[in-house]
């Protein structure tokens, strides 16, 4: 078999790019100061199928590269080769002057494990290499892997020094025709029915934006798998998510993005006694997550940050969904000059980031947002995760 070819049903290795100053962030809600507004669950993350790290085949075509301009964008922590523990490369590694022109987005097609840590990362990247290697390939296929905790590796040897360089890329396993024209990024896990981390996800914005920033290679330059074979990688959760990393991408490259996430490990965040801690759902965000018996006290779990400057700012929640949650947990966001309640069902949609609504936002530290235990029943209220972003 010829190094480039796959031969499956799935999925694949990686490829990577730079800007273009395409905006346009996903709001899914507008919240107004003093207004209480009934948040409905998304839809939960599906466990995903059981592992299988074979690519599929793929059928080459060529996009045009776009052109850009923008800020120098900081380089995210990328693992080499031998700091993740990949066996030597049984073969000669090609490479090309050219500049790659695009980014391929693809997925392992691997279960979705809950174990996000760095070691569980690395192995699942030193077992694709070894699928590789019994394929017939001289490396690993993809130029970079990315973990299902935003851990981020180098894939094929010699890609992260090009990439570093700026100048340059390696030749690829993961889509014939595109293998010296695209950076291919492989994301570790299964995304057909299933929502990636927020890890993930965060990292993955911050990826692209490097390799953008690189390379020159414009956000609208951002592909999946499938728009160059015929493949269901990168899944179609994932595929259908492509705008949505063109836009926060572009948004990077322009200067003007800025997020921050507090976890409920964070030292942004404060709860009581009342407030337990729990690791029992996998849809949790991190190691684990807060859980608290509703009462009519003032006992808040409270996440706080440094909103940078005066501006609109999307503020979202993270939480695990389990039937038996509460309904109608009372979620408050602080804008500076005021506040607005969200009651959000805590029994379905978690895994995925969920929005509170746009809001007008002062610039200063404080409390942003806090989870209430004035709810009804006895079911659960769970504090887990924010975000906020600056539109």
């Amino acid at each position: 078999m010829h190094e480039h070819d796959h031969s499956s049903t799935d999925c694949c290795p990686t490829s990577l790019g730079r800007r273009d100053l395409l905006r346009g962030a996903v709001v899914l809600g507008i919240g107004a100061a003093g207004a209480t507004i009934a948040a409905p669950g998304v839809a939960a993350a599906a466990p995903g199928d059981p592992p299988s790290l074979a690519p599929d085949p793929e059928a080459p075509a060529d996009a045009p590269p776009g052109a850009v301009a923008g800020v120098e964008v900081a380089a995210p922590t990328i693992a080499s080769c031998a700091g993740w523990g990949a066996a030597a490369a049984r073969g000669t590694i090609d490479a090309v002057a050219a500049n790659p022109n695009k980014i391929l987005i693809h997925h392992t097609a691997s279960a979705n494990v809950t174990d996000y840590s760095q070691a569980a990362g690395y192995q699942i990247a030193r077992d694709i290499q070894q699928w590789h290697f019994a394929n017939g390939w001289v490396d690993t296929g993809q130029h970079l892997t990315l973990s299902r905790g935003g851990y981020v590796m180098e894939g094929r040897h010699g890609s992260l020094s090009q990439l570093q360089s700026g100048s340059g890329t390696v030749v690829g396993a993961h889509a014939p025709g595109q293998n010296s024209q695209a950076i291919g990024i492989e994301n570790q896990g299964t995304y057909t029915s299933a929502t990636p981390p927020a890890q993930l996800w965060s990292r993955l914005v911050e990826l692209c934006a490097y390799i953008c920033d690189q390379y020159g290679i414009a956000p609208t330059q951002i592909y999946g798998h499938r728009d160059y074979t015929a493949t269901a990688c990168p899944g179609d959760v994932l595929y259908s998510m492509l705008p949505q990393l063109r836009s926060e991408v572009a948004a990077a490259l322009s200067g003007t993005s800025w997020s921050v996430i507090v976890d409920n490990t964070s030292a942004g965040f404060s709860a009581g006694a009342s407030w337990l801690t729990s690791s029992f759902s996998g849809e949790r965000y991190g190691a684990d997550y807060r859980y608290a018996t509703p009462a009519e006290v003032s006992d808040l779990a409270t996440y706080s940050a440094t909103i940078p400057s005066s501006g609109s700012y999307r503020v979202e929640a993270w939480f695990p969904g389990i039937d038996g949650y509460n309904t109608s947990t009372p979620f408050i966001v602080y804008t500076g000059t005021g506040s607005s309640t969200i009651r959000v069902d805590q029994s379905t949609g978690g895994g995925a980031w969920l929005s509170l609504g746009t809001y007008a936002m002062t610039a200063g530290t404080r409390t942003v947002v806090a989870v209430s235990r004035w709810a009804q029943g006895t079911a659960y209220v769970v504090a887990d995760a924010i975000r906020v972003t600056r539109l």
